[in-house]
């Protein structure tokens, strides 16, 4: 009798088991089944590009696997499908996009080759608004209908720019996991799942502020010297108390700035650093035009181009190579430079893709711009860098929203590429359909000052 007891307990996990798997066996058929955007989403969750059987001729499914291994090898949650231009896909061209994105559920770049057609959105976590567009109709342009020339430039376009990690990416286990938890576990797998989510997120969080502290840190290096080049003494006999509050002022900036550097848990914590650098610079252009007997200068952003120059004098008309001209606060020397038809002194950090302008560095950097030009509207800053990976992202109502959470910015909170939302998405991101928005193969059109 204790032996069948034992055998009759040891049968409940293992009956438990045979019914889950069962159930999944049978579903799985059933989706298969299904055809269309099922069949297509089935594909997409398992971090491969979806070829239809139609479309073969076209573009093999070699080329569809080589594709999906560079996509795995970038690691970005960057989906592909390969369409004809026949039922039912032909029928939902103004749905394909959400509908999509609501079957695969993950935040990413969803790009598809209908027919002869090309186009591509995004979730905003991942890729900033209107940018897959423009970049799947630079692919489009460049290559006359060669499908695989076209999907393999979009993707080296798009890998380096798309934000997140890939569904095949180490620390992702959603298509594990979400399977079992719609059968048995939903409660505590959608727990775990967003736990991880989070984690990973917050380890996203100390790398990039690892990366722009190495940078904050480099101007209030290049601050302090300026202090210690000043050869001030505020006890001299020609110093008086206007020289000595500014002298006072431009020293509490330094002091504070490394406070608050050293006490920075996240990437928005360094914007009242660089709101304390700058003000402390303003604070010596202050004191040097007093020492000096010259008119007290007037409060004007920071340079463009390096807010480490300081102060601005003056605006000018300036446009990076292959953009359009806007004007943009400049200190002398790189005034001269423009005007000599040089190319300014402009402030370039380290990233995993080599040096790039701060502007154009990554979302970590928006705090550390945001500080320097805080002073002077909220509309200055995101003016500037219309078209550049800041100005895009400082565009949104996200990055406009009022401050919350204890400190977190509207764009800090939202889901980033790679998270598993579900249907939880903004359907702006995805809303219209082939040829809307711009031109389809236009890719979206540049509108007035992008770069």
């Amino acid at each position: 009798m204790r032996t069948l007891a034992r055998r009759s307990r040891g049968a409940g996990p293992l009956a438990l088991v045979a019914a889950l798997l069962g159930l999944l066996l049978l579903l799985a058929p059933a989706a298969s089944a299904a055809g269309g955007l099922d069949d297509v989403s089935a594909t997409l969750k398992q971090g491969k590009v979806y070829v239809d059987p139609a479309m073969t001729s076209r573009f093999s499914q070699s080329q569809a696997d080589a594709l999906t291994e560079k996509i795995k090898k970038a690691d970005k949650p960057i989906f592909i499908a390969v369409l004809p231009d026949a039922a039912p896909y032909n029928t939902q061209t103004k749905t394909i996009f959400p509908d999509l994105r609501t079957k695969v559920g993950v935040d990413g770049v969803y790009a598809v080759w209908l027919g002869t057609l090309f186009d591509a959105r995004a979730d905003q976590g991942a890729l900033a608004k209107g940018m897959p567009q423009r970049i799947a109709g630079a692919a489009y342009r460049s290559h006359n209908g060669d499908i695989d020339a076209t999907l393999n430039d979009f993707v080296d376009q798009a890998a380096p720019q798309t934000k997140g990690q890939g569904v095949n990416h180490s620390t992702s286990i959603a298509w594990v996991v979400i399977p079992v938890v719609l059968v048995a576990l939903a409660g505590a797998g959608v727990f775990f799942l967003f736990r991880r989510a989070k984690k990973r997120k917050e380890e996203q969080a100390r790398a990039e502020l690892e990366q722009v502290s190495r940078v904050v840190d480099e101007d209030i290096t290049a601050f302090g010297e300026e202090l210690d080049r000043l050869d001030f003494n505020p006890g001299a006999a020609d110093a008086d108390d206007a020289q000595r509050t500014d002298y006072t002022h431009a020293l509490d900036s330094y002091e504070k700035s490394k406070r608050l550097m050293a006490e920075a848990k996240r990437p928005e914590d360094v914007k009242p650093v660089t709101e304390a650098i700058e003000d402390g610079r303003f604070a010596l252009a202050t004191l040097s035009a007093r020492r000096d007997k010259r008119p007290l200068p007037e409060r004007r952003p920071p340079c463009f181009m390096d807010p480490r120059h300081g102060p601005s004098v003056k605006d000018v008309d300036w446009a990076p190579a292959g953009g359009s001209a806007r004007s943009v606060p400049v200190c002398q020397a790189d005034a001269d430079r423009v005007a000599a038809g040089l190319d300014p002194a402009v402030r370039t950090v380290e990233t995993e893709y080599g040096p790039q302008p701060y502007w154009n560095a990554g979302p970590a950097y928006a705090p550390y711009a945001g500080g320097y030009y805080s002073s002077f509207g909220g509309g200055l800053l995101p003016g500037l860098l219309v078209g550049t990976m800041l100005g895009s992202m400082m565009s949104t109502p996200a990055y406009a929203a009022p401050m919350m959470d204890g400190g977190h910015h509207g764009y800090q909170d939202q889901h980033e590429g790679g998270d598993y939302t579900g249907a939880d998405f903004n359907g702006g991101d995805f809303g219209g359909g082939f040829g809307d928005g711009g031109d389809f193969g236009g890719g979206g059109d540049f509108g007035g000052g992008d770069w």
